[in-house]
């Protein structure tokens, strides 16, 4: 099993959205109002009046053979409008209960 989390530009809501149901993702976790900055563009999302654009992050846990599908979806995702940020982050879980 293997936990990925994928944080984005709210405005890649839908495309999240469609892409965990298209790949019958049902169990995950949602924060909304992440704020940060990127490494690549360095731009920050703090969802301010200077910097007003906001993230969410979503937290799930898949099976091993979903883990490239869903990276490969985050980067087609990111292809369409780079300036807007998708990133994805890939962990081994060792145990769960």
């Amino acid at each position: 099993m293997k936990a990925i989390m994928i944080i984005y530009n709210q405005a890649h809501t839908e495309k999240v959205e469609y892409m965990l149901d298209k790949l019958e993702i049902g169990g995950y976790s949602l924060w909304e109002n992440v704020q940060g900055r990127g490494t690549k563009t360095g731009v920050p999302h703090l969802g301010t009046h200077a910097w007003p654009e906001i993230n969410k992050s979503v937290l799930t846990i898949v099976d091993d053979n979903l883990v490239e599908t869903v990276l490969e979806k985050v980067k087609k995702i990111d292809a369409v409008n780079e300036e807007v940020g998708i990133r994805a982050f890939v962990w081994e879980i060792l145990k769960m209960v």
